[in-house]
């Protein structure tokens, strides 16, 4: 990035500072190719820039592209100068933002906020194969309404507590002052011993201090890491033992859930999620910093509405994100 490069240090400073689409522009050209502009397509640098039209003209491939195309703002009929304070609006929103609020602020529809709302949540998606290791917490929760609030047709009348709601499975690298605690959420089916442990030994180094809570599910690891357990029932915390890390993140996630979106359909679950961590996994940074890293994400995470809404004739890869648009 360019060490030059001026980042707005508030949302009034960011609402002024990107009105001007040529400030727009030259801002994500020098985070997208702090080394020179290539050409997204087929990678060459012997690029003609199109000054009038804010396009390059690549000698490579013989095409034309923009700073937006690659990115999640491709295709986008809407300016720079709308997506940029969208993003620094969800990413420095503790509980999110709705599309619903994002639409009165943008004056779009509240349509084309939850598309922009859900392009942002993929760029913020972390895709690393790293594993976490030292002292880490495994932990799940369930997420949904109660099932005594539900309308007289969607109530499942199977029981009460976890039935009907989405399991989500957590794991949090503890950190340190100079680095924050990490943690990687996802939707997974059930809470048997086969899910969550895969879930654990594809995210946790061997030989990494594993501490979770008495879940029988969990048992079964001491061969592969130091796994110890603190039982619910009699304790929380014994000593080092504890899932607390995890437990604050869970009550993050459930308050901009229920406060904030109201209502998500299970098949969107892992967006939000990712939306929460990347927060979660950012908050030693200032707003600025949170937005640049951010931005830094858009590359290479393209997003068709067609996609998004599960349309099998639009999608040309498996994507995560699937379901209908709502009043979120």
């Amino acid at each position: 990035m360019a060490t030059d490069l001026k980042v707005p240090t508030n949302l009034r400073e960011v609402i002024i500072y990107f009105a001007d689409p040529q400030v727009c522009h030259d801002f994500l050209t020098a985070l997208r190719f702090p080394n020179g502009v290539a050409c997204p397509r087929c990678g060459d640098t012997a690029v003609g820039f199109v000054k009038t039209r804010r396009i390059w003209n690549c000698k490579g491939c013989k095409k034309q592209f923009s700073v937006k195309v690659g990115t999640i703002f491709e295709d986008s009929p809407l300016g720079l100068e709308q997506w940029l304070p969208a993003v620094w609006l969800i990413v420095n929103a503790k509980n999110g933002i709705s599309s619903c609020e994002l639409a009165r602020a943008l004056d779009v529809t509240q349509k084309t906020a939850w598309f922009m709302l859900h392009r942002i949540r993929y760029a913020l998606h972390n895709g690393t194969f790293e594993k976490l290791s030292g002292e880490v917490e495994a932990d799940e929760t369930f997420i949904g309404g109660k099932e005594k609030n539900k309308h007289g047709d969607k109530k499942t009348n199977q029981g009460r507590g976890t039935v009907g709601k989405a399991v989500v499975m957590g794991v949090l690298e503890r950190g340190s002052h100079e680095k924050p605690s990490q943690v990687r959420a996802k939707v997974v089916p059930n809470t048997r011993r086969e899910t969550l442990q895969g879930e654990v030994i594809a995210n946790v180094e061997a030989g990494s201090a594993l501490f979770t809570d008495a879940l029988s599910s969990y048992r079964g690891l001491s061969a592969r890491y130091g796994h110890e357990f603190v039982d619910h029932a009699v304790k929380y915390v014994q000593g080092r033992v504890h899932t607390n890390g995890l437990e604050n993140f869970w009550s993050l996630v459930k308050r901009t859930v229920k406060g904030t979106y109201v209502s998500i359909e299970p098949e969107h679950l892992l967006a939000y999620l990712d939306e929460q961590a990347f927060r979660f996994n950012e908050r030693n940074k200032k707003d600025a910093g949170r937005f640049v890293t951010a931005l830094q994400g858009v590359g290479g995470k393209r997003l068709t509405y067609q996609q998004l809404i599960g349309n099998p004739q639009g999608i040309d890869s498996p994507d995560p994100l699937r379901g209908g648009p709502r009043a979120d």
